[in-house]
């Protein structure tokens, strides 16, 4: 159960990372290209996926 938490928090966390290079248009192809609303909206699924792998590993003792 431990490694799906984490899969799935490190996928909303890489997911987030490239929403927030879309945005600041690092990473093009998209409509989301050069759109700063990406950078925040990518950051908070980064802080979001950073909470997920602490629940995913805090201690269980």
């Amino acid at each position: 159960m431990r490694l799906t938490k984490n899969l799935l928090a490190l996928i909303v966390l890489a997911i987030g990372a490239l929403w927030s290079l879309q945005g600041i248009g690092v990473v093009g192809g998209s409509f989301m290209t050069g759109q700063s609303q990406w950078l925040y909206i990518g950051l908070a699924a980064m802080l979001v996926g950073l909470a997920g792998l602490v629940w995913a590993n805090r201690g269980h003792g």
